[in-house]
């Protein structure tokens, strides 16, 4: 899956934003992803041969999850794919765990979802159709706006210099094939910042980097 490129400006607002830069809502991807990279159906979702490994292969400790219910607490927006939409619009609007995303905003980047493919139970949802469109919905007014889940968007925003922030829980394991995170195309290297790091007794890493500008 690939989405129109953003032609405006790259990025966003982080601690090392220049002095005099207009101020623009900070763009976090949040993800479970192993060691080797891969992020694909941490939770179960069908059709993966390690599906579950967040769940079936590491012990369950509640305090390495803190993080996010914190997310709720701070986002003010939810950006998903559309394979990730399909995949959590008929479950989360009545999952226990994320009552802070029944209310928010969310957007769907999708050059083919259509209106009528929205459900009308989780809160008001707005198809973007490229990343220039991230691009001017950073630059409004609001607070930070996460990503969840969608491999092939956090690809692509990362690509187009989008992202501002990383909240990554690193779990210790090695999946082989799977979607990744990361893309693999031939590009500058980009520094990040670490602000936030926890190692817990069941292996899992919280890293949180921000991308230095």
């Amino acid at each position: 899956m690939s989405f129109p490129p953003a032609t405006g400006r790259k990025g966003g607002p982080t601690a090392h934003d220049h002095v005099g830069e207009p101020r623009m809502r900070t763009l976090i991807s949040t993800a479970f992803v192993s060691l080797d990279g891969v992020v694909e159906a941490p939770g179960g979702e069908p059709g993966y041969r390690n599906t579950g490994w967040t769940v079936k292969l590491v012990d369950f400790l509640p305090e390495a999850y803190e993080i996010k219910g914190r997310e709720q607490e701070e986002a003010s927006a939810l950006l998903l794919g559309r394979v990730s939409y399909e995949a959590f619009s008929p479950v989360w609007p009545d999952m226990a765990e994320f009552p802070g995303y029944r209310a928010m905003p969310k957007y769907v980047v999708s050059t083919t979802l259509a209106e009528d493919d929205l459900v009308t139970n989780w809160g008001e949802t707005t198809i973007l159709r490229s990343l220039d469109e991230v691009a001017a919905l950073k630059e409004g007014e609001g607070g930070p706006i996460i990503v969840h889940g969608s491999a092939a968007l956090n690809r692509s925003l990362s690509d187009a210099g989008l992202i501002d922030r990383y909240h990554l829980l690193v779990f210790p394991l090695l999946l082989g094939a799977g979607k990744r995170l990361f893309s693999d195309s031939d590009k500058d290297a980009r520094k990040l910042r670490l602000v936030e790091h926890e190692v817990y007794a069941n292996g899992i890493q919280k890293n949180v980097f921000d991308v230095v500008r």
